[in-house]
């Protein structure tokens, strides 16, 4: 019985490892985006104020 455990726990961890692997590069990239989007969004934000222009976020 201990060997068909053994067996269990080999052929299931490569699907687990591939698993959390995907999952943290997707966090990874969608954090980034959204880091990204809100840098640009200040850069846009200090360029429309030094124009005398609105903030979109107020439009």
């Amino acid at each position: 019985m201990d060997n068909w455990w053994l067996n269990a726990v080999w052929s299931l961890t490569p699907t687990v490892l591939i698993g959390l692997f995907f999952w943290m590069v997707l966090r990874l990239i969608l954090r980034a985006d959204r880091t990204e989007r809100r840098v640009y969004q200040q850069l846009e934000d200090e360029e429309r104020a030094k124009a005398g222009l609105p903030s979109r976020r107020e439009s």
